[in-house]
């Protein structure tokens, strides 16, 4: 997979766990596990899009 086709696929899994985030923050009910769980995978998502347009930036 080209690397401009992983990172759009990165920042639309991002953008996803974003709206998801903000809908359980907004619902009395949502565990505060399940809402640990989401910001993390939502921080390692960052995290991987960083990296990879940081090592692509490297490259050139």
């Amino acid at each position: 997979m080209p690397l401009q086709n992983h990172l759009t696929e990165l920042e639309r899994k991002h953008q996803a766990l974003e709206r998801e985030l903000q809908s359980a923050i907004h619902h009395p009910s949502m565990d505060d596990t399940r809402l640990a769980e989401l910001k993390r995978k939502k921080l390692h998502l960052k995290d991987e899009i960083n990296r990879l347009r940081n090592s692509h930036s490297a490259v050139h």
